[in-house]
């Protein structure tokens, strides 16, 4: 090619960078690291997430209704144990993590043939500041196991992946952030009955609705502990992040505008696993959040879902590669192939990197400002431009807004721009037809919140 044409074509492109509503910039969560995220992720140690399931492992069974009186085998055991583990990091972090148990008494159900005594324990690491305080961040992870037979109350079933992985991330994330401050609260959750129907998980979340409780995100990690795929596939350096797209608390009404108006990619649950990704692989170079557009995997479910018909944003960490000759299964040999949930194969290095993954998102939510409220277009006209409006954020360390916006096949956002301390901005150039887009809230720090998509405008009055 003749250098004059490629030096044309250079200012060309050049150019077309400084068109209005063309910004060369990558969609970034914060401007720069934050350090105490960085401290946060170095001192999560694989050595203790081991220490925590090889324990969980060790009470042979937690069978939602096994032996609640035996003090070293069975459910009644472990509760005992987390809570006390909980309450450790507590007196460790100056009283700051407050723990609880959350006992209700279940009903008979399908898979619960008699009334059982539940507990969660709930560690909360009160917000500091005083106009977040109020938006909740969950974490979960479920402590209880079975085997098969799942009415088998008895047998061993040490439930290692599913889901001692996952209750060591929460413990793990407890044990070090409880340490810090974050400007909103986080609960760091251990529930019972995941296996026997959700059933730890619901009681929560219900009595959250009924409280009104702000949950602004929910994590649940359930089976996170295998690297080694029953598909003979190892994979160490990924983890699937499950999130719905439409929300499984539509209306009618809120369906229609949705049809009319897109968004089914854009969900409060699909906002947050982008959220994850951007967030956890800026400070996770060499580790990969995959996102799965859907709820769960195929036909099953977990305790994340029970948030989600109650209306908060959450989503399911699990590994990429599950062995189903692990799962719920009772500890045997068969044909030379080897059955149930054992240590043996867990990856603890790769729960810590699961961990970081959980804790880098969680505390960068936690850190920044809450999500804008009231974002929408100022009308509905069709026009070559974009007018995108908001309320202002109530924190005081907030310092402007990022617009965010992406073609509409495209999955991720794909670029941004600061606007300031504004509550309305133009994006010229740029039509509604065309693109998708969303607010993020921008505190002091650079901390930017969980995109806002926005709504249809209001209807004036007729």
């Amino acid at each position: 090619m003749h250098r004059s044409t490629v030096l044309l074509a250079l200012v060309a492109f050049l150019f077309t960078l400084c068109l209005p509503g063309v910004i060369a910039q990558q969609v970034q969560i914060s401007s720069k690291l934050n350090p105490q995220v960085e401290k946060i992720l170095g001192e999560i140690s694989a050595r203790n997430v081991e220490a925590t399931m090889r324990k969980l492992v060790g009470f042979g069974t937690r069978h939602t209704l096994s032996s609640q009186d035996d003090p070293a085998r069975g459910i009644g055991a472990a509760w005992r144990w987390v809570k006390a583990e909980m309450e450790r990091y507590s007196r460790e972090s100056g009283g700051r993590l407050l723990v609880a148990e959350d006992e209700f008494v279940q009903p008979p159900t399908n898979r619960v043939p008699r009334e059982a005594r539940l507990v969660n324990i709930v560690a909360t690491l009160p917000g500091s500041q005083a106009e977040s305080k109020d938006r909740i961040y969950v974490v979960s992870g479920h402590y209880d196991s079975i085997c098969s037979p799942q009415s088998d109350t008895d047998c061993d079933a040490p439930g290692a992946s599913d889901d001692a992985s996952g209750t060591a991330v929460v413990m793990e994330m407890a044990r070090v952030m409880s340490k810090y401050q974050f400007d909103a609260t986080l609960v760091f959750m251990a529930v019972a009955g995941e296996e026997q129907g959700l059933l730890g998980a619901t009681h929560w979340a219900e009595e959250a609705k009924k409280k009104n409780l702000n949950i602004a995100a929910m994590f649940t990690n359930d089976i996170v502990g295998n690297t080694l795929g029953g598909n003979g596939v190892r994979d160490n350096a990924r983890i699937r992040v499950f999130s719905e797209g439409v929300p499984s608390t539509e209306t009618e009404a809120e369906a229609r505008i949705r049809q009319l108006n897109g968004g089914e990619n854009d969900g409060p649950s699909r906002q947050l696993a982008r959220y994850i990704k951007e967030s956890a692989e800026a400070y996770m170079k060499n580790f990969e959040v995959t996102l799965v557009f859907r709820r769960d995997r195929y036909g099953r479910g977990g305790d994340h879902n029970a948030f989600l018909q109650r209306g908060y944003p959450a989503v399911r960490f699990t590994e990429p590669n599950e062995d189903f000759t692990r799962q719920h299964q009772r500890v045997r040999e068969e044909d030379g192939v080897k059955y149930g949930d054992v240590i043996e194969m867990v990856d603890f290095p790769y729960i810590a990197q699961v961990t970081r993954v959980n804790a880098a998102a969680m505390a960068s939510m936690a850190l920044a400002p809450a999500a804008p409220s009231g974002v929408s277009f100022k009308t509905s006209r069709q026009e070559y431009n974009t007018v995108l409006t908001w309320k202002p954020n109530a924190e005081p360390d907030v310092a402007g807004y990022r617009v965010v916006w992406r073609e509409t096949y495209q999955p991720f956002w794909q670029r941004s721009v600061d606007v300031g301390a504004v509550t309305e901005y133009v994006m010229k150039g740029l039509s509604k037809d065309d693109y998708f887009f969303a607010v993020q809230a921008v505190d002091k720090d650079g901390a930017a919140s969980v995109p806002s998509f926005p709504k249809p405008p209001p209807r004036p009055p007729r």
